[in-house]
């Protein structure tokens, strides 16, 4: 689901890496579908390996993903705009035992803008598949 949707620093939105250029990946912002190179010299971060830090360990970004819309029954989150202690609210409704010292708004900002960017361009339906391969090879 999150496998190719990258977060790049500096640039809003997520994109799509679409190919591997000599110095540079290929990528097409989810947004306006432009593509545009991004070199090594920007911190570039894959949804799939973002994790979230909980009293017990880390949570990947996808299981948070699920719990939001298991909650909002595949429907928006929160607005990324909202107060600060409205995304702590929330955020504590989605995953009850993060860590509050180490997660900062800014982060929950950015889950839940990119939990609705995805959900706009219908790229959350796949999480429910995930899940049913996952029970499968079990």
């Amino acid at each position: 689901m999150l496998k190719g949707i990258l977060a790049i620093s500096g640039h809003s939105g997520l994109f799509k890496m679409v190919s591997n250029a000599k110095n540079a990946l290929i990528v097409e912002s989810l947004v306006d579908k432009k593509r545009m190179p991004a070199y090594a010299t920007s911190k570039i971060s894959a949804l799939e390996d973002i994790a979230i830090f909980t009293d017990e360990g880390d949570v990947p970004l996808a299981d948070v993903f699920k719990n939001i819309k298991e909650k909002e029954n595949g429907g928006k989150a929160i607005s990324h705009k909202a107060s600060g202690n409205e995304l702590k609210g929330y955020m504590g409704e989605v995953l009850p035992n993060y860590d509050e010292d180490r997660v900062y708004v800014s982060d929950m900002k950015k889950i839940f803008q990119w939990y609705n960017l995805l959900q706009e361009y219908n790229l959350l339906e796949d999480l429910d598949k995930e899940e049913e391969v996952e029970n499968t090879e079990e």
